[in-house]
């Protein structure tokens, strides 16, 4: 009943990016279950690039109600919505708009010797998606939107 409330307290731009950000999460999940990551990666964005340090043009508060959005909406979805799906749906939100940023792919051992693996979106100097504990993580591949 508290989410219902909060939802209804929202604005009808926030209403919407949250729905945008459903779907994309939605479509997302179910690309990288379905489909090849090497079949996926060229729709990310130029590889081995990365965006600039400042947004431009476009105002602050829109490009961060997108990574509350997905943020948000990732956390009540009845299925997984993890660090990947989480970038893509957030850099495809971004493409959208015609704003610049930087998906980028990690990987680091973990306490077990075990290799982990991160994604996180980055636009302009903030980390969209994937902030926790992203800096433990080697860069191994970058995807921009330009």
């Amino acid at each position: 009943m508290r989410a219902l409330r909060k939802l209804r307290e929202l604005s009808w731009a926030d209403r919407g990016l949250l729905l945008e950000a459903s779907l994309w999460l939605g479509v997302a999940r179910l690309a990288l279950l379905t489909i090849p990551f090497r079949w996926i990666a060229p729709y990310l964005g130029q590889q081995k690039a990365e965006s600039g340090p400042e947004i431009g043009p476009f105002p602050e508060d829109a490009v961060l109600r997108i990574g509350w959005a997905v943020r948000s909406v990732a956390r009540r979805t009845p299925w997984e919505s993890a660090c990947l799906a989480q970038a893509i749906a957030a850099d495809r939100m971004l493409q959208r708009r015609g704003i610049p940023g930087t998906l980028y792919l990690g990987m680091a051992k973990g306490e077990t010797d075990e290799w982990q693996a991160h994604a996180w979106l980055r636009c302009g100097p903030h980390i969209l998606t994937g902030q926790q504990g992203h800096e433990r993580f080697v860069v191994v591949s970058t995807f921009a939107n330009l």
